[in-house]
C-alpha cells in the first residue's frame, strides 16, 4: 500500500511540474511579447537596468536578451524544453528586474512580482521540467525495460 501511495504521489508531482511550468510559460511569453515586440526602443529601456550592477554599454542588447529570455523562455517552458538553462536565464532576468524595481523606489508589491518569478525558477533549475516534457524524452536516465 505504501508504494501504491509512492508511486501515485511521484505520478502527482510531475502533474504539479507540467501545470506549473505550463502556467508560468503562458505568463512569460504573454508578458514577454510587447518587449519583443517593441523594438529598440524598448530594449534599450529594459537593458538600462543593467547599469544598476555596472554594465551600461550595450542597453538595446541586454534588453533584447531580457525580451527573448522572457518571450523565448516562456515557450520553452511551456514544453519542457531545456528547462534548466532556460530557468537559469529567466531566473537571471528576475533578478535584474527585481533590483531595478528596488533601485527606482518602487513600491513592495511591485517588487514582489519578479522576485515570485525567481522563486519558481530556482525551483525548477533544482527539479527539472518532470516526466510530461519534451526534456524528459530527450535527456532522461530512466532505465530500458528490456
Amino acid at each position: 500500500m505504501l508504494r501504491n501511495l509512492t508511486c501515485t504521489t511521484e505520478k502527482l508531482n510531475h502533474a504539479a511540474l507540467l501545470i506549473i511550468r505550463a502556467g508560468f510559460g503562458i505568463i512569460y511569453i504573454l508578458h514577454g511579447w510587447p518587449k519583443i515586440t517593441g523594438g529598440v526602443e524598448t530594449w534599450e529601456w529594459l537593458g538600462g537596468s543593467m547599469a544598476n550592477i555596472g554594465l551600461d554599454f550595450a542597453p538595446a542588447f541586454w534588453g533584447f536578451l531580457a525580451s527573448i529570455a522572457e518571450f523565448g523562455g516562456g515557450i520553452f517552458l511551456l514544453i519542457g524544453l531545456l528547462t534548466r538553462p532556460v530557468a537559469a536565464a529567466m531566473l537571471f532576468t528576475m533578478l535584474m528586474a527585481t533590483v531595478m524595481h528596488i533601485s527606482v523606489g518602487d513600491p513592495l508589491n511591485t517588487v514582489l512580482h519578479p522576485l515570485k518569478g525567481l522563486v519558481v525558477f530556482a525551483g525548477f533549475i533544482i527539479s527539472g521540467a518532470g516526466k510530461y516534457s519534451i526534456d524528459y524524452k530527450l535527456f532522461s536516465c530512466r532505465e530500458n525495460s528490456s
